[in-house]
């Protein structure tokens, strides 16, 4: 007999999800980014949950969406605007399972119903990958600043499916 694959829920980020999308971001940069970030390189990138409530109104400012199995958070990905993924992020447990999938998936189809022609990331060097599989491209490769680390990271970028055109058709 074979087994079901759960079904992946998504549902909007609510306040009280702060401590638990904090955490899923430092256990999925602990444990998904070690082959391409130092340790050190980990703890400075670590260190933007350090404060929960500034992390969490932070992703309350933007559209972001909670990825759930068997009704427990396993990841989330925020959308900046109309046209830039800022965060994406699954717990290590979870990964390989569609959970990233389906949080692009959705932030693609929200970014095009808001207008946006195309999206763009700065997608880490764990995650180019997984973007360049969705079609994105790269732009520009960029190194920022982490305390007292430099990380590097690509902007990449992905033409959306063109909107039906509004109104009559003639």
């Amino acid at each position: 007999m074979g087994r079901t694959v759960p079904t992946i829920g998504l549902r909007p980020y609510l306040p009280a999800d702060a401590a638990i999308v904090a955490a899923i971001f430092v256990e999925s940069i602990e444990g998904l980014t070690g082959d391409d970030y130092s340790e050190e390189q980990q703890q400075a990138w670590i260190a933007a949950a350090d404060d929960e409530a500034a992390f969490g109104a932070r992703l309350g400012q933007q559209l972001t969406l909670v990825a759930t199995l068997q009704s427990s958070p396993v990841g989330f990905a925020s959308l900046k605007g109309a046209d830039h993924i800022e965060m994406l992020y699954v717990h290590p447990g979870a990964a390989g399972q569609g959970v990233a999938t389906a949080l692009c998936d959705a932030l693609e189809k929200l970014a095009a119903a808001r207008g946006a022609a195309k999206l763009t990331v700065d997608a880490s060097d764990t995650a180019h990958g997984f973007f360049r599989k969705r079609g994105y491209v790269d732009q520009q490769r960029s190194t920022i600043s982490a305390g007292d680390e430099w990380l590097t990271n690509t902007r990449m970028q992905k033409t959306l499916a063109e909107a039906p055109p509004k109104g009559p058709i003639q």
